[in-house]
């Protein structure tokens, strides 16, 4: 899935954009309880990130630094919105209610603490989770088949 692989220009800017929209992700994905945003743009915008990365360095460079099994990450982002929605029934609430409260922290000052954040990580995960399985599932059967009809062995990558 490499898009280009010896433009030093794009592998380049690829470093600076990846952590522009990875923090930007960051900052949708905590301001999302309070306003708009929250795991599931946040999500997008890590999988944007993660994808412009494959494209630019291929996809066995990421996946040596980033071994991550994305398939596995969405089954835990559900698992984790599922038990945060359900932990309400503990407390006597209906299913998905959730609460907040706030913390003093000497150097950041007051913080609030809400258990729609846990939610929001549960959608996190499982977008970028299902955004990365799709696209690189695609790429990957894309490549197999120009292999295929390159006259290349399969087996030989």
């Amino acid at each position: 899935m490499e898009f280009s692989p010896n433009n030093l220009i794009f592998k380049t800017t690829t470093v600076l954009i990846s952590f522009l929209l990875l923090g930007f992700s960051v900052y949708l994905f905590f301001s999302g309880h309070n306003s708009p945003g929250g795991g599931f743009i946040g999500g997008l915008g890590t999988a944007a990130a993660l994808v412009l990365m494959y494209m630019a360095y291929g996809f066995k460079t990421v996946s040596k630094i980033l071994p991550i099994n994305y398939r596995v990450l969405t089954i835990t982002g559900v698992l984790i919105a599922i038990l945060s929605s359900a932990g309400s029934f503990l407390f006597g609430q209906p299913f998905l209610s959730h609460t907040f409260t706030y913390i003093h922290l000497p150097v950041l000052g007051e913080l609030e603490l809400a258990t729609a954040t846990i939610f929001d990580l549960g959608v996190y995960l499982t977008v970028v989770g299902i955004a990365l399985t799709i696209i690189l599932s695609i790429a990957q059967d894309r490549s197999s088949s120009e292999e295929n009809a390159s006259g290349k062995d399969i087996d030989s990558r």
